[in-house]
């Protein structure tokens, strides 16, 4: 089976793809929800805006000073093309598999099939 286009493997791992899926349902979201969202370490979800903000799918703003400062991060439109791509893609994947269990017809699947 062929990878559909628009499948993106920058957005692809899990943490990222969740990360993406919850920019892409708003504006601006804040460093500490996506963090508590995620259930991740501030460093472990540093590195991964940092990979998508390197590629252009994520803009990073930091505002106020001191204990009052907070880091706002936002999808890009490169980057809500890319995730929008990449779900159509899997979209695609998971229909292709469907089919091909539809068109087999004897109600088996390749696991029962091994």
């Amino acid at each position: 089976m062929s990878v559909p286009a628009g499948f993106d493997e920058l957005i692809h791992p899990p943490t990222r793809l969740g990360l993406v899926a919850l920019l892409a349902a708003a504006q601006w979201a804040e460093f500490g929800f996506l963090k508590e969202s995620l259930e991740l370490t501030d460093s472990a979800l540093s590195k991964q805006v940092s990979t998508l903000a390197e590629a252009g799918y994520a803009e990073v703003r930091k505002e106020g000073a001191g204990r009052r400062r907070r880091t706002l991060v936002m999808l890009t439109p490169k980057g809500r093309a890319a995730f929008d791509g990449h779900v159509a893609a899997l979209r695609q994947l998971v229909d292709r598999a469907s089919t091909a269990n539809v068109q087999r017809g004897d109600g088996s699947t390749a696991a029962t099939q091994a």
